[in-house]
């Protein structure tokens, strides 16, 4: 296209006429010819360009900059984002495509001459009358098959365990009656650890701010009861069993226009199970669950597991359940007042079972110490031990304890930490993969300020005693820790989906405002054609939250002992530094420690 300046400088660059000489008529009417067909033919010229060429261009231009947004249901090719390139369908469109985005300095400042298709999404957190403004979350419509269908086949759901009770109260399962006073009156349920599934997809449905324009979401929710459709099939079924779901899901979701969006970035799943029951690792029978975790497509969204992988870049840990499920803010107050009053007559307690086939477990020496203390508490979990597997005896003990031993079971966390904490007992970890490193979203980053920390050596190579680590801390000191411990309550529950909380925020609320964090990040440094961290390695991936305000890049860090990954040969089980290898065989265990469940 020749632009307009250049036409009329072409124009003006036409050589005037001259005069014509009296006695030579012959060659003026020949130079008057000449010189009217020249000036004909550039004024055709400079009219052709001007009506047809900038015409054409100028609404093209109007177009786009004046066209409204489109609706979900419809996306325009001329949209501009790192994971796919436009498509043009009008080659008059191609020469006044937007230029790639730039970085720039600004916090949020996209060039004008780019529109990222969720711009619209983030401008909403600019309209100050929107209480909902950069909350927004579309959920997806799938089909039953998803999720409600599995619900209606539920005793399907568990080898071991008749889940249909634990299905019911939106997924809280059956009532817990208050006969000892162990608990409260209202609010309390015998509810399943691996129920997070339900109870998350029916907090969603309470979620103040869903939208049906999935332009406007700060996220997208994926309604897949990943937990429960795992469950069905680990025992006695093929791999292609076990990864339809997951298979069909990938294939639904990745065929809606919400998808081609972020490439589903901004989209996340909740699983209540641990991490390593969606990584299987090889196509062979006899490996352990499904592979939906290193599906491409899943390896995108944010999944949300009761345990995470420290290598992995999907996957966030958030809360086991526990049993308290408020309905309103009172409820929690009343709580928390009320364990702040206890008095706790042990120094420390456990509540578990011996690992005797794992030769690196610390649960024998932790078991014997509580044994030969006189200011230990020791509730066995093993086969045939009804009292581990009641609420209220676990409860009870933990609300007479100052602090709660909270070792690595079958693999890097336990429930138990969570019911502790909600007794007001100060946890004890062993390890930094069961509390710091997984729930980095709900849990302080200075651990100290609410647990005690003793390295699993030091108990392994019987360096410390327990009880003589525990009565150096100062009694003021314990008391703050414990408060901060309460304090934390609110953020570890799940409150009761049939309701809302007034104004605390339970774990839904903080799980879901996390992800909206990440996306938006995200989306910005899109626009801004920067990345969060400068040299990012997945493998390294629980260094990340991690960082200090500011940093962009994980170097040493003192746990890295803990999470060493063996070389190919090495033994799988835990290494000399005290670390731990989670593999397919913890998974299986900690199924089969479901077995101990079955008498709840």
């Amino acid at each position: 296209m020749v632009p307009r300046v250049a036409m009329r400088r072409r124009a003006a660059e036409v050589p005037p006429t001259e005069p014509t000489e009296k006695g030579n008529g012959k060659s003026h009417t020949n130079r008057i010819c000449v010189l009217v067909s020249l000036s004909l033919f550039f004024w055709a010229l400079l009219l052709y360009f001007h009506f047809v060429v900038i015409g054409s261009s100028t609404n093209i231009e109007n177009q786009i900059h004046l066209q409204p947004q489109p609706q979900p249901s419809s996306y325009t090719s001329l949209r501009m984002h790192k994971f796919d390139p436009p498509k043009e369908k009008d080659p008059l469109a191609k020469p006044i495509l937007p230029p790639a985005p730039v970085a720039t300095t600004s916090t949020f400042n996209p060039p004008e001459t780019v529109e990222f298709p969720f711009v619209k999404a983030l401008k909403t957190v600019d309209n100050k009358s929107d209480p909902c403004g950069g909350k927004y979350i579309y959920v997806h419509d799938l089909p039953s098959r998803f999720n409600e269908d599995m619900l209606r086949d539920c005793k399907k759901l568990s080898l071991w365990t008749n889940m249909c009770k634990f299905t019911t109260n939106a997924g809280l399962g059956p009532p817990l009656e208050n006969v000892e006073g162990v608990f409260s009156d209202e609010g309390w349920y015998a509810t399943n650890q691996f129920a997070v599934d339900v109870i998350f997809s029916n907090r969603m449905k309470q979620y103040k701010c869903l939208t049906n324009d999935s332009s406007l979401a700060a996220a997208i929710f994926v309604p897949f009861y990943a937990g429960f459709d795992v469950a069905r099939y680990l025992w006695g079924y093929n791999i292609s069993t076990r990864d339809a779901a997951s298979l069909e899901l990938v294939d639904w979701l990745t065929k809606r226009p919400e998808w081609e969006i972020m490439r589903g970035k901004d989209h996340f799943l909740v699983a209540g199970r641990i991490t390593w029951d969606f990584r299987r690792l090889s196509e062979e029978e006899t490996d352990w669950g499904n592979k939906l975790l290193f599906l491409p497509a899943a390896k995108n969204m944010s999944m949300l597991v009761v345990e995470s992988s420290p290598w992995n870049a999907n996957d966030f840990g958030i809360p086991y359940p526990t049993y308290f499920h408020p309905a309103k803010d009172s409820e929690v107050f009343e709580w928390q007042e009320r364990m702040r009053n206890l008095d706790r007559k042990w120094l420390f307690s456990f509540a578990g079972a011996p690992r005797p086939d794992n030769p690196k477990s610390i649960r024998g020496q932790i078991i014997d110490q509580c044994r030969h203390s006189n200011v230990g508490k020791l509730l066995e979990c093993d086969f045939g031990e009804s009292k581990c597997h009641s609420p209220s005896s676990i409860m009870q003990m933990f609300q007479g304890s100052l602090f709660c031993l909270q070792p690595q079971g079958d693999s890097y966390t336990r429930r138990s930490a969570f019911d502790s904490m909600l007794a007001g007992c100060i946890p004890v970890f062993f390890h930094p993969g069961s509390a710091y490193t997984q729930y980095t979203w709900h849990l302080p980053k200075n651990y100290s300020t609410y647990s005690v920390f003793i390295p699993e050596d030091d108990i392994r190579k019987r360096n410390v005693s327990i009880e003589e680590r525990l009565l150096r801390i100062p009694p003021e000191q314990v008391r703050i820790m414990r408060e901060n411990v309460i304090s934390l309550i609110p953020g570890l529950i799940y409150a009761d989906p049939r309701s809302e909380l007034e104004t605390l925020k339970d774990a839904f609320d903080v799980s879901v405002q996390a992800v909206i964090d990440k996306v938006t990040r995200l989306r910005k440094n899109m626009i801004e054609g920067r990345t969060e961290y400068d040299n990012f390695v997945e493998e390294n991936s629980w260094k990340y939250a991690l960082l200090e305000d500011g940093q962009r890049e994980a170097g040493g860090h003192v746990w890295d002992p803990f999470f060493s990954k063996p070389k190919p040969g090495e033994d799988s089980g835990n290494d000399g530094n005290g670390g731990t290898t989670i593999s397919a065989d913890a998974a299986k265990n900690s199924w089969k420690s479901e077995q101990r469940d079955k008498t709840q």
